[in-house]
């Protein structure tokens, strides 16, 4: 569990708290990204499969160093967390669910 170290006491709440869902909020370059990354991690050696967990930050930065870590400390495993940025997630999803409104897959956001 070398993931917890180096967190401070509310960083390692967040991590093992026993709560189905959680949600972290915090400034810039107050560990976030390392809280989530290490709550996948704490939720992947405590049982969870990996193909259950959704990690949602709003930069591709966070994104990106999420899967990086989580790939690191996971090599191999069957199944990987679905993590994505707000927008990716939202866009996917919309393709995905789009149908009951009868509009193409296809579609394109214009602002």
């Amino acid at each position: 569990m070398s993931y917890i170290n180096g967190l401070n006491e509310r960083q390692l709440e967040a991590v093992t708290c026993n709560k189905q869902h959680i949600r972290v909020i915090a400034g810039a370059g107050s560990g976030k990204t390392k809280v989530l990354t290490s709550r996948i991690s704490y939720l992947i050696d405590n049982g969870v499969d990996p193909i259950r967990i959704l990690a949602i930050t709003f930069t591709n930065k966070a994104s990106k160093e999420m899967k990086e870590r989580v790939l690191k400390n996971y090599d191999g495993i069957f199944g990987i967390p679905f993590i994505s940025t707000f927008h990716s997630f939202c866009v996917r999803f919309l393709r995905e669910e789009i149908k009951i409104f009868r509009i193409s897959q296809s579609f394109n956001f214009f602002s």
